[in-house]
């Protein structure tokens, strides 16, 4: 089985050469790589969390640097930064409610109350040096010298230094294998999000409904085919999405499933969208603001949905909620996709000026990939977790990320 490092090298390969198709495939496959790094990596007996960040952490960069504009990769580095967080906090939780069970359990005797270890300065300032943020109680617990132990017989000495001893190393395995349990559920959310957003169709299509939808996405056509499982009976207009006509193989799959579908061009979205009862459509990512990064055309769409007071609803697995606001620098909105997309070369040579002796072009042909959609212009996100609105989307965005990891970054001094 190839290591850790060749793994990661594979992966950033496959990011930089765009070898992956779509979000869900990618997050996945990230998500599984980060347990990868974090079953393989050694912890120290004191700073388990932050030995654990930094591996993740330099990886992250790795992979957000092959990749910046798909978004979904960050979000899980973050997210599994966020899961280590939350586990170390847990642990140190449950260490600190044994340590006052004890010192409860001890009130009787004030005196012996008082020979209970005291973290001192120098346990302080050493787990202070020693950690990417203010030490953590289990970081100081775990400093404490066998010295200031709790008081004990010499007769059971021998075996509670070997009882503190297994302590520490159980302690330091418990760590990794929460860890790496929340991550594959993490996976397991990954691989289940179209199910989950699916079950909820039937809450927000009706009978006789037109739908209106804009190029090809996985989650919109799952989230369709759901309604008329449950029997719902309606229409979908599929906007073509050019100039990669995605839209076509949406409406061939539609068609496929036994729905009823209509093929319209991007431009006649203004024409077709007073028939329609409610826009749906996928995402690229979800912003912290509330804004959509979407397939280039939706904002056109969006735009016509609140001139005419059509509901406008975006799909998204919380893989794609980033935690970052479109003016963070972080943030590559867009990239530009081939001229031959819209044009093929020898078109393209026809127009070149070789009558100045330089070659450059009279015309240029601009291929942006996504479009931007303001929050103000969606009606409701449909997630995994269920429906909410644009202006609660930071709020649920918060409980899955932490301030500390916005920036991935690995600390300097560390391994690569």
């Amino acid at each position: 089985m190839p290591d850790v490092h060749t793994l990661v090298n594979d992966f950033v390969i496959k990011l930089k050469r765009r070898k992956i198709e779509g979000s869900q495939a990618t997050a996945k496959l990230t998500a599984e790589l980060l347990r990868s790094v974090i079953s393989s990596q050694r912890v120290p007996y004191t700073n388990q969390a932050g030995a654990l960040i930094d591996a993740v952490n330099a990886v992250g960069e790795q992979l957000i640097a092959a990749n910046p504009v798909e978004l979904a990769v960050g979000n899980i580095v973050r997210r599994v930064l966020h899961i280590i967080r939350e586990e170390d906090l847990s642990l140190t939780t449950a260490a600190m409610a044994g340590l006052n069970m004890s010192t409860v359990s001890d009130d009787e005797d004030d005196g012996d109350r008082d020979n209970y270890p005291v973290l001192s300065a120098a346990v302080v300032a050493a787990a202070a040096r020693s950690t990417l943020r203010p030490p953590s109680l289990q970081t100081l617990l775990e400093d404490i010298p066998d010295a200031a132990a709790i008081p004990h017989t010499s007769s059971s000495g021998d075996s509670e230094g070997k009882s503190k001893s297994a302590d520490k190393s159980s302690r330091s395995r418990k760590l990794k294998h929460d860890v790496i349990e929340a991550v594959n559920e993490l996976i397991q959310d990954i691989c289940t999000c179209h199910e989950q957003i699916a079950e909820q169709a039937v809450e927000h299509i009706h009978h006789n409904e037109v739908i209106l939808t804009l190029g090809s996405s996985k989650t919109v056509l799952e989230f369709l085919f759901a309604a008329k499982e449950k029997k719902r009976s309606f229409r979908v207009f599929v906007a073509e999405g050019a100039p990669r006509y995605q839209g076509h193989l949406l409406a061939k799959e539609l068609v496929a499933r036994g729905l009823q579908t209509t093929l319209i061009t991007d431009s006649a979205v203004f024409a077709m969208i007073s028939r329609v009862n409610m826009v749906i459509v996928g995402a690229h990512a979800v912003m912290a603001n509330g804004g959509v990064i979407a397939p280039v055309g939706l904002n056109m769409v969006a735009l016509a949905a609140q001139r005419h007071a059509v509901p406008f609803v975006v799909l998204a697995g919380s893989h794609k909620l980033c935690p970052l606001y479109p003016h963070n620098p972080e943030v590559l909105l867009n990239e530009l996709r081939s001229p031959s997309e819209l044009l093929d070369f020898g078109e393209f040579s026809d127009c070149m000026d070789f009558r100045s002796g330089t070659g450059s072009p009279l015309l240029h042909v601009v291929n942006p990939t996504f479009d931007y959609v303001p929050p103000k212009l969606v009606s409701l996100f449909i997630t995994d977790t269920g429906g909410h609105n644009p202006s609660y989307m930071y709020r649920l965005i918060a409980d899955y990320y932490s301030a500390d990891d916005l920036v991935v970054q690995r600390r300097p001094g560390t391994g690569s």
